[in-house]
C-alpha cells in the first residue's frame, strides 16, 4: 500500500511540474486531464477520492486507537510504535495525495480558463485591427473622395471661366451682327435712292429723248 502511496505521489507530481510549465507535454496532459473528465471519468476520480479519503479516515481512525490504548497502558510499546509510524505515513502520502490531485484540477481548470481568455482577447485584438484597418481604409477613401470633389470644383471653376468666355463672344458677335444688320440696312436705303435715282435720270432720258424726237419730227415736216 505505501510502495503504491508513494508512487501515486510521484506521478501527481509530475504532472505538477508538467502543468507548471509551457512545454509540449503540458498539452498532452491538459489533453488526458479532458478525457479524464469526460465520460465516466469524473464517477471513476470520485469514487478514488473518497476511496483515499476512506483510507485516509482508517489511518487517523487507528492512529487513535493506538493513542488511547497507549494512554491507558502508559506506556507505547514498540510494536505499536511500528504500527503507528505506518499509519502515519499511510495517512500523511494519502493526504498529500488527495491535495496534489486538488492542485492539479484547479491547475487545468486555471489552465484552460487562461487559455479561453487569451484566444478571446486574441480575437479581440483581431477584431480592433480589423476595424483598424476599416477605419483607415474609410480614411483613405474619404480623402481619395475629398480630392476627387476638390478636382470637381476646379473643373468645374474652368467651365465657367470658359462659358463665361463663350458668352462674351457670343455678346461680341452679337453686337457684330448687329452692327453689320444696321450697316445692310443703310446699304439697302442707299441701293433703294440709288435705283429711284436711276429711275428719275431714266424716265427723264426718255422725256428729253421723247421731246427731241418730237422738235425732230416738226423741223421735216
Amino acid at each position: 500500500m505505501i510502495q503504491l502511496l508513494f508512487a501515486l505521489l510521484l506521478a501527481e507530481v509530475a504532472v505538477v511540474g508538467v502543468l507548471l510549465f509551457n512545454t509540449p507535454l503540458r498539452k498532452l496532459a491538459l489533453l488526458g486531464l479532458d478525457r479524464l473528465k469526460r465520460g465516466r471519468g469524473p464517477l471513476v476520480v470520485r469514487t478514488v477520492a473518497a476511496t483515499g479519503l476512506v483510507v485516509l479516515g482508517s489511518s487517523l481512525y487507528s492512529m487513535s486507537k493506538i493513542w488511547s490504548r497507549s494512554n491507558q497502558i502508559g506506556a507505547v510499546t514498540p510494536t505499536d510504535q511500528v504500527l503507528l509510524s505506518r499509519h502515519f505515513l499511510e495517512a500523511s502520502l494519502m493526504g498529500y495525495s488527495l491535495f496534489l490531485a486538488l492542485i492539479i484540477d484547479r491547475l487545468h481548470h486555471y489552465i484552460r480558463e487562461w487559455r479561453g481568455l487569451r484566444k478571446s482577447m486574441e480575437a479581440a485584438m483581431k477584431q480592433n485591427r480589423l476595424l483598424e484597418e476599416a477605419k483607415s481604409g474609410k480614411l483613405d477613401e474619404i480623402k481619395a473622395r475629398d480630392t476627387k470633389i476638390t478636382s470637381l470644383n476646379e473643373e468645374i471653376q474652368q467651365l465657367k471661366l470658359a462659358s463665361e468666355e463663350r458668352m462674351k463672344e457670343v455678346k461680341m458677335a452679337e453686337a457684330n451682327v448687329m452692327a453689320l444688320r444696321k450697316q445692310s440696312e443703310g446699304l439697302l436705303l442707299e441701293y433703294d435712292r440709288l435705283l429711284e435715282d436711276n429711275q428719275n435720270l431714266r424716265s427723264q432720258l426718255q422725256s428729253i429723248d421723247h421731246h427731241l424726237s418730237h422738235s425732230d419730227s416738226k423741223k421735216n415736216a
